[in-house]
C-alpha cells in the first residue's frame, strides 16, 4: 500500500458530538447570539477540525508548489514560459506578493520546486522535489505518468506531515506555474463535467481571441486523453500538472492529521476537486480562502458547495488568498479563546 493509500486511511469525518459545546461557547460570547457572522462559523470550524472545544494556532505555513506545464507551447498564457523559473526565484528574494503577505500575517512560505523547467543550483531556501522539467504537451497525451502523479500527492503528503510535525497548526496552499490555469480547467471540465466555457477564463490576461484557442486546446486535451478520465489520480496525470498533485497531496496529508488546509484560488481548487473526489471527506477539513476572479471558480464553489471567506477579485495564486484568509481565521479563534462570556464580565444576556 502507497502513502496515498495509507494516509486516507487516517483521513475520519469530523467529530460532530463536539459541536453543541463548542456553540453553546460562542453563544455565551458578549455580544448578541451570532453577532459575528461567518467568523463564528469559521471559529467553529476550526474546533471541529482540530477535534477540541480548546482551539489553539501556532504556525502557520504555506507550500507554494511550482511547475512547468508543456502545454504552454500551445500559446495558451500571457507569459513565457520562463517566468516560472523567474517567479520562484522572486519569492525566493522575499519579493512576491504571496511574500509580502505572508510576512503581514505572520506565516512561513516554503517554495517547492516539484516540477520546474529549470536549473536552481541548490538555491538557498528553496526545497528541491524536482520530479520532471515540466509535464508534457496535453494536446498530445498524457501530461505525466500515473506513477509520477502517484510520486508528486506523497511529497505533498509528507512535506505536510513534516509541517505539521514541526508546529504548523494552519496549512495553505499555493502555486507558481506558467499556464496552469489550462490544465486546471481541463480538470474541472474533466471531473466535473461542466462546459470547458464555463470553467475557462483569461489565466494571466490573455484576450478574448486567444481565449477561444485555449479552450480549443483544452476541448483537445480532453478528447485525445478521454480514456484516462475517469479515476481522479488517472485524470490528474492525463490532463494536470505536478504542483497541482503536490497540492493535493497537502490537502490529503492536513485532513489525515486533524489540520485545517486553507486552499488558495482557482489553480489549488482544481487539486482540491482532485482531492475530493479521491477522498471525498477531505472536504470537510478545507477552508476555501477567497473566489477567484478566474472564470469558473463560483461554478466550482457551488458545485462542491462551500462559502469562500473573501471575495476580492483576485486571480494571481501563489498562495496570496491563503495568506490573507489566515488572517481571518487566526482572528476567529481568538475570538472564541479571548473574549469574555456573560458570566465571567458580569454582563447581563437578554431576557
Amino acid at each position: 500500500m502507497g502513502l496515498l493509500e495509507t494516509t486516507q486511511t487516517y483521513i475520519k469525518p469530523l467529530n460532530t458530538a463536539l459541536e453543541p459545546e463548542i456553540q453553546k461557547h460562542l453563544d455565551n460570547l458578549t455580544k448578541p447570539k451570532g453577532s459575528l457572522g461567518y467568523l463564528e462559523e469559521i471559529a467553529k470550524r476550526y474546533c471541529l477540525i482540530t477535534n477540541t472545544t480548546k482551539p489553539k494556532m501556532k504556525e502557520k505555513v504555506i507550500f507554494t508548489f511550482a511547475a512547468d506545464h508543456g502545454v504552454a507551447e500551445e500559446g495558451v498564457s500571457a507569459y513565457p514560459k520562463e517566468v516560472t523559473a523567474q517567479m520562484v526565484l522572486n519569492m525566493l528574494y522575499n519579493n512576491a506578493a504571496i511574500n509580502v503577505l505572508a510576512r503581514y500575517v505572520g506565516a512561513f512560505v516554503n517554495v517547492v520546486d516539484i516540477g520546474v523547467d529549470h536549473n536552481f543550483n541548490n538555491a538557498e531556501g528553496l526545497i528541491d522535489r524536482k520530479l520532471l522539467y515540466g509535464t508534457d504537451n496535453i494536446t498530445k497525451g498524457m501530461a505525466m505518468s500515473i506513477e509520477r502523479a502517484h510520486q508528486a500527492i506523497d511529497i505533498g503528503i509528507s512535506l505536510t506531515h513534516e509541517a505539521i510535525d514541526e508546529g504548523a497548526t494552519l496549512i495553505g496552499t499555493g502555486e507558481m506555474g506558467i499556464a496552469n490555469t489550462t490544465p486546471s480547467s481541463a480538470l474541472f471540465a474533466a471531473l466535473t463535467g461542466v462546459d470547458v466555457e464555463e470553467v475557462t477564463g483569461v489565466g494571466t490576461g490573455i484576450d478574448d481571441e486567444r481565449l477561444k484557442h485555449k479552450i480549443g486546446v483544452i476541448k483537445k486535451a480532453l478528447e485525445v486523453n478521454k480514456e484516462h478520465l475517469q479515476d481522479p489520480v488517472e485524470a490528474l496525470a492525463a490532463v494536470g500538472g505536478l504542483e497541482i498533485a503536490g497540492i493535493c497531496g497537502t490537502i490529503i496529508g492536513a485532513a489525515s492529521r486533524n489540520t485545517p488546509v486553507v486552499i488558495d484560488g482557482f489553480i489549488s481548487s482544481a487539486a482540491a476537486l482532485v482531492a475530493y473526489k479521491i477522498c471525498p471527506k477531505t472536504k470537510d477539513y478545507m477552508f476555501f480562502s477567497h473566489q477567484s476572479k478566474e472564470k469558473g471558480h463560483k461554478k466550482f464553489l457551488e458545485w462542491i458547495g462551500t462559502r469562500p471567506i473573501l471575495d476580492l477579485d483576485m486571480r494571481l495564486g501563489e498562495g496570496t488568498g491563503a495568506a490573507l484568509a489566515f488572517s481571518l481565521i487566526e482572528a476567529s479563534v481568538k475570538l472564541y479563546n479571548e473574549m469574555a462570556t456573560f458570566e465571567s464580565a458580569g454582563v447581563s444576556d437578554k431576557e
